[in-house]
């Protein structure tokens, strides 16, 4: 089976870990500072970022330093990750869903300004599957609105919008860090703040609302990244230029050779990192395309995998009566091929032809 995710974990980052272990320091400590300023150097361009302990923490702590709480409004789309509405929740606030562009599966700002009331206070974007949205949109709603914006970046390290790096244009940005990203740290997150104020309040939130021990200046959390995941991390970072290359030739390869699929659309000013490569079996209902993905595991022993097959807004935690046509589509159609660095000419070989056998199968 060809897996739809690989972790790469090599000598490099044992070798780290090993390190750090042989030093004793292996909680939040000074490998924890260096891939901060490594990370910020290298994708978000020299912005303040802190480390924390998941990208859902991430989310978390940077909307509440920027103030979230009760009885504000957050706009998101609804076709992502649960984690991106549920830290809008956690921190006592309501998510307002909106629907996508079909092209690129990232929010459409028309339905961003249509949703926008007297009680929302930010906008957040996701960069999914490793495509950019359209921030230079969203920045001018925001503008025009009083309001703030914080970039879920979970999947698109180093992914670029008009030749800027994402994570460098709203208010704050997430990074996930989780073992089947771009990069991994193991797990962990990483949070880009625009604002210096708003880092330290990040700060303080992940570590029980200290800087020096015991002087304890807000109610916080346990959300530190440890000098182990660190140390992962900076190997990776290091690593990534490389990987980040190699699934955009994956991507290529496919886009050059699958046949009866919609394959992925990367517009003008955008730089796409493939997280996820994701096609869309066209005016499929959910049975069939998962009859296709079946396929394509059972007779031809390549992974794959729906993300995501219920939109935000129809799980059982949120149940809003809202209308979103185009994510119901991409709920129905889209499914994601193996695209990770790992894949060797065979497989992409082998992947191309399971595809297009099973997509002429079903014509």
């Amino acid at each position: 089976m060809i897996p739809p995710a690989r972790p790469l974990i090599g000598q490099e980052e044992r070798d780290a870990v090993d390190r750090v272990l042989a030093s004793g320091m292996v909680a939040q400590g000074p490998e924890v500072a260096a891939f901060e300023e490594e990370f910020s150097a290298a994708l978000v361009g020299g912005r303040e970022v802190v480390a924390v302990n998941s990208g859902t923490s991430g989310q978390h702590l940077g909307m509440l330093a920027l103030g979230l709480g009760p009885g504000d409004e957050v706009i998101v789309p609804s076709f992502t990750f649960a984690a991106t509405a549920n830290t809008v929740v956690v921190s006592g606030a309501t998510p307002v869903f909106v629907d996508v562009d079909p092209r690129t599966f990232t929010v459409d700002p028309a339905a961003v300004e249509a949703a926008i009331t007297e009680r929302t206070v930010g906008i957040q974007p996701v960069h999914l599957y490793g495509h950019p949205a359209p921030m230079d949109a969203l920045l001018a709603i925001a503008e025009r609105h009083g309001l703030w914006v914080f970039e879920d970046a979970a999947q698109a390290h180093g992914a670029m919008w008009q030749g800027a790096q994402v994570g460098t244009f709203g208010d704050g940005a997430m990074f996930s860090l989780y073992p089947t990203k771009n990069m991994t740290s193991g797990e962990g997150g990483m949070v880009s703040l625009a604002r210096p104020e708003t880092a330290r309040q990040v700060r303080l939130l992940r570590n029980q609302g200290m800087e020096t021990q015991y002087a304890n200046e807000v109610a916080g959390y346990n959300n530190r990244m440890t000098d182990i995941h660190a140390a992962i991390g900076r190997v990776q970072l290091g690593r990534l230029p490389g990987w980040t290359a190699t699934r955009q030739e994956n991507a290529a390869f496919f886009d050059a050779h699958l046949e009866g699929v919609v394959t992925p659309v990367v517009v003008e000013g955008a730089s796409h990192v493939y997280h996820q490569y994701t096609i869309r079996i066209e005016g499929a209902s959910a049975t069939e395309r998962d009859a296709f993905a079946a396929a394509l595991r059972e007779e031809h022993l390549v992974g794959c995998g729906v993300y995501y097959p219920t939109p935000v807004h129809r799980l059982a935690t949120f149940r809003t009566e809202v209308d979103l046509p185009v994510t119901e589509m991409l709920a129905r159609e889209v499914l994601s091929l193996p695209v990770h660095p790992s894949l060797t000419d065979m497989d992409r070989e082998r992947i191309v032809a399971a595809v297009n056998t099973v997509a002429k199968a079903g014509a």
